[in-house]
């Protein structure tokens, strides 16, 4: 495993981290002993980097990564946590809450759950439109004071968030969406971030799984997100599938999977961006794990982005009113 800094104030990281979200039903059922099993995997192999939100599964993804991680040493863990987001017993979203009171509340309870005395990374799921982010930062900056949180990181916001926001505090990262078939960042949020020192930690590397390589057509549960994701109607899941297979070809010469491949990509965009893989089983774990291995050539960069070329994919990548939250898509 090989390590980077995340952001120019941030602690130093794995080079690929483990998202967890999906161990918490946001993608189907998962197996319990396997999702420990998947993080134990991990942490074995040298990642270090956990990502999490305390509304995946309503606490249940907390509850499971402390679970897992009881017996780890402290100091072998940057554990990054996304709070804000508000739902309701049956599962459905509610908006967004980033009030300073409100951001100390979340961090009690993910701090119970975790089993935690500190969180290394807490960020707003989203940007809060009633809420300014000078307040949001803030209130998370009197967290650190107090030894509660070490780093403030932000999710999914656009530029001039970011500006205001690090004008508050540091800020050590930026959790956003980026892969072969999500490149927006790359026209102000990724410049801007830079300009600022900020890391991206990207995720949806393999785009929910579709551009995996594995993804075939099926019939999805709703409480699947996608079910619900443009990418994967069927207007739009030929023409994705149709850049899965060009990108097969690319692979094949290199003699890696098309996942591997596609995170690949990612890693090779800059020393400051992490991909977070939503690996919930342990042969999924060790497939992106073989990414870091890879070394892609400028002719391969270049194969793999005629294969999947910028904004060739069909569909957006949430739903019409989830996109019009997205403080990232604003600029």
């Amino acid at each position: 495993m090989q390590y980077r800094q995340l952001g120019t104030n941030g602690p130093t990281v794995s080079a690929l981290g483990l998202g967890c979200m999906s161990m918490s039903g946001m993608y189907g059922p998962s197996d319990r002993a396997e999702s420990i099993a998947t993080i134990h995997a991990a942490l074995d192999a040298g990642v270090t980097l956990l990502d999490t939100g305390d509304f995946y599964g309503m606490g249940h993804n907390e509850m499971l990564i402390g679970e897992a991680v009881k017996s780890v040493p402290r100091d072998r863990l940057v554990v990054s946590v996304k709070f804000g987001a508000l739902r309701d017993p049956a599962a459905g979203w509610l908006g967004i809450d980033t009030r300073p009171a409100a951001v100390k509340t979340f961090l009690a309870y993910s701090l119970q759950r975790l089993g935690l005395d500190y969180i290394d990374v807490y960020r707003p799921a989203r940007l809060d439109p009633k809420v300014p982010i000078e307040e949001t930062v803030g209130a998370v900056a009197d967290l650190i004071k107090a030894g509660y949180v070490r780093h403030v990181g932000l999710s999914e916001v656009g530029a001039e968030t970011l500006r205001r926001a690090a004008a508050v505090h540091p800020i050590c990262d930026l959790q956003i969406e980026y892969s072969l078939i999500s490149r927006g960042i790359e026209e102000t949020v990724l410049p801007a971030a830079r300009a600022l020192g900020i890391a991206i930690t990207a995720y949806g590397v393999l785009s929910r799984g579709l551009i995996s390589g594995h993804w075939q057509r099926k019939a999805l549960a709703p409480a699947d997100f996608r079910a619900h994701s443009p990418r994967f109607q069927d207007d739009n899941i030929e023409t994705n599938l149709a850049l899965v297979e060009s990108l097969r070809k690319v692979a094949e010469t290199r003699g890696i999977s098309v996942a591997q491949a596609a995170i690949a990509w990612v890693t090779a965009q800059g020393t400051d961006i992490i991909p977070l893989v939503g690996a919930r089983r342990r042969d999924q774990l060790v497939e992106a794990l073989g990414s870091q291995d890879v070394r892609l050539s400028p002719d391969d960069l270049a194969a793999i982005e005629r294969a999947v070329p910028k904004g060739t994919a069909a569909g957006a990548r949430y739903p019409g009113p989830a996109m019009a939250d997205l403080d990232s898509e604003k600029g």
